[in-house]
This record gives C-alpha cells, sequence and structure tokens, in this order.
C-alpha cells in the first residue's frame, strides 16, 4: 500500500506539473478531493483557525486555493510536504485562463447535461468546444476561461439541479488525479484543446444580479445598496451575496468604509463574524486591494 501511494503521489505530481506548464495554478489533494496540506494555524489544542483569517499572507503552506502556484518548484515542495497526495486541484478564476468550472453532476439523480442544454437553447448560446474532464461517479466537468476583472462565483445548482459552477476562490480535481472514487481522466478528443471562452449569455446568467442604477448616485446611497443586497440573501447565497457586494465595493473605492456594514448585514443573514470578515477580506484580494 505504501508503495502504491509513492506512484500515486509520483503521478499526481507529474500531472500537476504538466498542468502548470498550460498556465494552471495548483494544490495537491488528497483522495478525498481535499486540499492535501494542513493549516499551519491548527493545532491539537487549539483545533479552530486563527481569530484572523489569513490566505497565506503568514508565508507558509496550508491554505488551501490560496496556495496555488504554476512555479515548479513551489509546487515540488507542496507535494514533498502531503506525502500522501494522490491528485491536484485546479485553481479556478486566476490568469491567464481566469478559470470557469461548469460541472455536471449525476449523483443529484437528474439530468445536468440535459439541464444544461435547456439553457443553451432558453438563452441562445452554443457551448464550445473545450476541455472535458470526465469523473469516476459519471459527470463531466466542462473547462471555460472567463474574461479579465470578472469574478464568477462558486455556485451549487443555482442554474439548475446537478450543475455547480466553480470560480473564484474554488477549485477543480485535475485529471489523473486518483481518489477515493476512481481516476479523473481528460474525455477523448478534447486534451489538446485550451480553455474556451465563456458564452456571454452563459456568463451572465454565472453571474449575481447587476446593480440596478438609473442615474449616478451618492456613494452613501450606493452603499447602501449594497447592504441591502446581502440583507436579501436566503441560505446558500449569504457567502456569494457578500463576497460580490464586497467586491463591487472596493472596485467603487468604498470598501474600507463599507466593509463594517456589509459584515454587520452578513452576520445577521447568519454567517459568522469570522466568515464574513474571511469573505471580505478575499473580495479585497481579490480586486487588488489590502483587506
Amino acid at each position: 500500500m505504501a508503495t502504491f501511494d509513492r506512484q500515486a503521489t509520483t503521478l499526481a505530481l507529474a500531472h500537476a506539473l504538466s498542468a502548470a506548464e498550460r498556465g494552471l495554478a495548483v494544490i495537491p489533494l488528497s483522495r478525498m478531493k481535499l486540499p492535501a496540506l494542513a493549516s499551519p494555524h491548527r493545532t491539537d489544542d487549539t483545533p479552530d483557525p486563527a481569530p484572523a483569517p489569513c490566505h497565506g499572507e503568514c508565508g507558509r503552506l496550508g491554505h488551501g486555493v490560496y496556495d496555488a502556484s504554476t512555479d515548479p518548484v513551489r509546487i515540488r515542495a507542496m507535494f514533498a510536504a502531503a506525502p500522501h497526495a494522490t491528485g491536484y486541484g485546479i485553481a479556478c478564476g486566476l490568469p491567464p485562463h481566469h478559470l470557469i468550472g461548469v460541472d455536471l453532476d449525476t449523483k443529484s439523480g437528474t439530468d445536468s447535461s440535459a439541464a444544461l442544454r435547456e439553457l443553451a437553447l432558453r438563452h441562445l448560446f452554443t457551448l464550445p468546444e473545450t476541455i472535458v474532464v470526465l469523473t469516476p461517479s459519471g459527470g463531466r466537468h466542462l473547462w471555460l476561461s472567463g474574461p479579465p476583472h470578472v469574478v464568477v462565483p462558486n455556485s451549487a445548482g443555482r442554474l439548475a439541479p446537478g450543475i455547480d459552477i466553480r470560480g473564484a476562490g474554488g477549485y477543480l480535481v485535475g485529471p489523473g488525479s486518483r481518489t477515493v472514487h476512481g481516476v479523473y481522466g481528460i474525455a477523448p478528443g478534447t486534451a489538446h484543446l485550451p480553455p474556451a471562452p465563456c458564452p456571454q449569455a452563459l456568463l451572465t446568467l454565472l453571474l449575481p444580479p447587476p446593480r440596478r442604477t438609473r442615474a449616478p448616485r451618492p456613494v452613501g446611497g450606493h452603499g447602501d445598496g449594497l447592504v441591502q443586497f446581502v440583507l436579501a440573501a436566503h441560505e446558500g447565497q449569504r457567502n456569494t451575496r457578500l463576497f460580490w457586494a464586497a467586491c463591487r465595493a472596493y472596485e467603487d473605492g468604498i470598501g474600507p468604509d463599507l466593509a463594517p456594514a456589509l459584515a454587520t448585514a452578513a452576520v445577521t443573514t447568519g454567517l459568522t463574524d469570522q466568515e464574513a470578515r474571511a469573505t471580505i477580506a478575499s473580495a479585497a484580494r481579490m480586486t487588488g486591494h489590502r483587506p
């Protein structure tokens, strides 16, 4: 078993390095498809995360998708620190591809592929030829490329039952990864393809509702609208709405002033204060600001 694990780790590293050569940032994954490196902020005595969320600013490994890299030296170091890794994850939303993953699941008992085709007919877009990864459960991952400076959030079943989206802050299990359920592989005839541009109509469906501004408004009013947008979140969309609102606030230059109100609104909807602050900090970094 130990020899098998070493072989699986060696193969996963080779696949990860190959993906990095294509500009895809990667991290090692366990057989459970989870980041293989333990958080440096957890110990036996203090099982909870550090009070101030850290996404790698401490300089140590163990921050999940925030460790993702295309640097072969760093990738080798991550796998050396995770000797039981049998797969790798590909971070979404990062340049140069700004990857968007469309996960067509089969476990829900619905025909997610048919649901996606129906969406394409209803919203008048054509699914382009692109990389397709086959999952051990019979599902498919479609790789699409998003435009720069557009933050596509993660979602589960929002488009249709069985269709999950991997966007900024998420990752896809890379082809060649071995999990408890089997091995991920590239669909025949798609390995040579780059991630195809996401059709504009589909991209519109993936983004939160746009701000409704008929005329220029004072910063205070705009900020109030973002807070109300967060307050209107239902279970399952609270984090996504907060992330979107925080991104808009930082892009408009009111992020630092509005962050406390956004955090309070998010806590009101059911997020913990720590979760709210971590999401706002992620939005700040995603838009090129210091939280």
